[in-house]
Formats: structure tokens, sequence, C-alpha cells
């Protein structure tokens, strides 16, 4: 009998349909010669070696196999100990968008470039003029004075589903119109110091000269331009991330039309809403923008934002989540009064704000708090002491108080020794004796959203009441 069941099975395997792997061929053989070769060249000193390599200590073993890649100006002589000046290059990817020369690329592959050069396909280089960049999002537009050139088509992001295959084409270590695919792992993706772009993540091989490459769907269109990995080791490790076309695109119209992008802003910091601090603000779900600072003469703070506001609604576009502010925020028009609505102790309101322009990006110093002021008392897990006159004119506060170390529940809340608690739910504290009174007034098992200054930057911890006491 179980003889006759095999018979039966293979008299059946011809009449099954078995699913193919896509073919790329044709994509490859159609749009390739539109992707291009980045070559840059900059100048840099012997002494800042270890700066072309930020994430590597000179004593990793690998430290070496790396500066192999910057070449010796002098290779017949030992290298100098003294700091010299020397002539560096870099690889990277783009695309040409436009017949007349106008091509895409990740601005971090063209940066402190002094001369960029592009080579095509058929081998002929030209060399490009930067006609824009935009470092927020990573975007750059170049000009090569070249006629009749093959280009891409962009394609619907909106229309893009996770697990669709994916093709990029680029020059990875400079092997020119490399062919890798994979499939989109997640859309939307945020990370971390990229608060412009809701990236495409995908598990397409991308290595280091892939980057400003583009990313193909199977129609032969761009939906996105790879741009970052997250590697321990500098190479792929599964996880790469695009920028999707449309982001870019927009970018790239201002950089050809104005030479900049104009941005809108409305002077607030931002952090994520979790499932506590929306308990602790009495909101059903965790959904919005959480302020938890408001910069002084700054249209939120004119227009009436304060600090534990929660935007849900900006211009009437729907706020899900932190990530979502910026961009929306960002992408309205410079001078355009706008409807805000917001969540402040557990009611809605609507708050009407002037967008002003953000302008360019400027480093921010990092201070540390002075010495604690004593006697200290233990609360809640943590050593807390009344801010000294000092302490308040190092740190930048009118009140709060200083904690002086924290262990346990707070430690695993977020709190950290040289924090400033200044709020609890959005009630001022002024001092030690003042937060324990507030903390008793809130039963067990309560969250309560503590307002934390840190450094230059204030953010809100949620703490469950009877986590430490």
């Amino acid at each position: 009998m179980y003889r006759y069941f095999i018979s039966f099975i293979f008299m059946l395997l011809p009449l099954v349909s078995f699913a193919q792997l896509p073919d790329f061929v044709d994509l490859v053989e159609k749009q390739g010669a539109a992707v291009v070769n980045i070559s840059t060249t900059q100048t840099a000193s012997r002494s800042g070696l270890s700066q072309q390599l930020p994430q590597m200590d000179e004593n990793d073993p690998l430290y070496d196999f790396f500066k192999r890649f910057i070449p010796n100006p002098n290779p017949n002589q030992t290298p100098s100990p003294s700091p010299r000046d020397f002539p560096t290059q870099s690889l990277g990817s783009g695309f040409i968008i436009s017949g007349d020369g106008y091509i895409m690329t990740n601005a971090h592959v063209i940066d402190s470039a002094e001369e960029v050069v592009v080579r095509l396909l058929d081998k002929r280089e030209f060399k490009a003029k930067v006609i824009g960049v935009d470092r927020r999002t990573d975007i750059a537009l170049l000009k090569i004075e070249a006629t009749s050139l093959p280009t891409v088509k962009f394609g619907d992001v909106n229309k893009l589903r996770v697990g669709e295959w994916v093709v990029a084409i680029g020059s990875p270590f400079g092997f020119d119109n490399t062919v890798t695919a994979g499939i989109v792992s997640a859309k939307g993706r945020s990370l971390p110091q990229e608060n412009f772009v809701p990236f495409i993540q995908t598990d397409v091989a991308v290595n280091p000269g892939n980057s400003g490459g583009p990313l193909f769907n199977l129609k032969g269109e761009v939906i996105g331009i790879n741009s970052q990995i997250y590697s321990r080791t500098g190479g792929f490790m599964g996880l790469s991330f695009a920028i999707p076309i449309d982001v870019a695109n927009e970018i790239v119209l201002q950089l050809r039309n104005v030479g900049k992008v104009i941005r809108g802003r409305i002077g607030v910091v931002i952090q994520p809403l979790t499932k506590e601090l929306a308990d602790g603000f009495g909101l059903a779900k965790s959904q919005g923008a959480l302020v938890n600072s408001v910069e002084k003469g700054g249209p939120a703070e004119k227009s009436g934002i304060e600090p534990g506001d929660v935007i849900l609604r900006f211009d009437g576009k729907l706020v899900n989540t932190s990530e979502d502010l910026p961009r929306i925020v960002g992408s309205t028009k410079p001078g355009n009064k706008v409807q805000v609505q917001v969540w402040r102790n557990k009611g809605l309101r609507e708050i009407s704000v002037i967008v002003t322009e953000l302008a360019d990006e400027k480093p921010v110093r990092m201070g540390r708090g002075g010495k604690p002021a004593a006697p200290t008392v233990s609360q809640f897990g943590m050593s807390l002491s009344d801010l000294t006159d000092v302490q308040r004119k190092e740190l930048k506060v009118e009140d709060g108080i200083f904690v002086v170390s924290a262990q346990g529940a707070a430690s695993r809340a977020g709190i950290r020794r040289g924090d400033v608690i200044q709020a609890v739910n959005n009630q001022n504290v002024k001092n030690v004796e003042q937060f324990k009174q507030l903390m008793s007034s809130f039963e067990k098992g309560q969250i309560v959203a503590l307002l934390i200054r840190r450094a230059n930057n204030s953010l809100y911890v949620s703490f469950r009441i009877d986590a430490g006491g």
C-alpha cells in the first residue's frame, strides 16, 4: 500500500507548479548604465589617521588592515611620525536622474571633497560640480557636463511592501556595477540622530562604496538610496538602510532650485512617549510626541506650548510617534501659522504657532554638573540633595534637586548620577522636602513622569511609585 502511495505522489509532481525566484537579469541590463562610480580626493594629515577611522582604536589588530586603504605619499620612505598633509581618496556610488548630467548620491560620499570624479559604466570620466548638499538627510546633488545620458525612473514608495524583493547596484570597495539583492525588512525605520528620514530597512548586501547607489524594485524603479548599514565589524551584517526616494527627490528639487533646503521649526525638544509615560499623563495610548523642553523666546514658547505637553496633531497631520514630528514640522513652510493639538493636564488643547526657519546645525557642548550639596536624603532608590547657588549657575537651572546617586529601580528607570529632577507630573520641584511630599501623594503602583535635566538636555522618565521607596 505504501509503495502505491509513493508512486501516486511521483505521478502528481509534474502537475505541481513551484514558485520561482525572481530574475534580475533584465533589470540590471536596463538600469545598470545609469549607476555611476564616484571617487573623491581630499587632503588629510598623517596625524589625523585615527580620525579617519573614528570607531577603531590604533591598538586594534584591524587598524593596520584598514590603514592600507589610505595611501602613503612616499611609498619608498619610512612614514614620518610628524604631522604631514597628503591626498586621500574615497569611493561611493550614485545614479543619473536627468539626461543632461544631474546625479544623486549621499552627502557623506562627497563630504570635505576637493575634487569629485564620476565614472560611467562605459568608463568615461567627468569632474563633477557639487550643486548642493543636505547633511540632515544625507543627500547631495552633483552635475557633470554631458548629454543624452541613461537615467533611472522613480517608483512609488507608498506602494512598497515589506517582504518585497529589491536590488542594489553600486561600487562596494570600488567594484563597479556590483549587483546584490534581498527583501524589504521594514519601512519607516528611525535611526539615532536621523530625525528627517523614515528609512527603508533591507537585508540587501551593502558595503563601503555602495553608499549613494540606487535601490530598485522589481519594476526597475528606484525606490531608495542606500545610505547606512548596521555593523559591528565594518562590513555587511544583514541590516541595510535606504533613504526613500520621495524624501530624496523633495530635497534634490530644493537643492537644484534654491541651492539649499529650507525647513520649518518651532523650537521644542521632544522624546518618545512610552506606555508608562502615557499612563502618567492620563493618555489612553502612547501616541504623540512628548515635549520635554521649550526654547526660550522660540515659536513654541510664544504660542503657549509648555514642557509636558504631548503633541498629537500638527497642521492637521497625525503625530503617531515622536519621530513623525520633525519630518512634519520640517516640511512646513516657514512663516505659516498652523494649529497644534496638544494633550495637557488630561485634556485636549488647540494652539496656534507660527513656524520659523530651521537654521544650520551648531554643535552643542555637553556640560557636567557641579559637586552635590550636603546633606543628602535617600528617597526611592536615590540619594538627593538641594541645589546650591553654584550648581544652579553651572547647570543653568532655577529649580530642582540634584541626584547624588541612583541605584536599583531608579537606575533601571533611567535616572543617573548628576541628573536634576525638575518636575513631577508637570509640578515644579524646588527642594527635596517638596519632592518627598509630592511623591507621597501618589498611591503605590502609580506611574509618574519625572522631568530630568541632564547636561544641556531635558527628558521625561517614567517611575513607578512602589519601585523604590
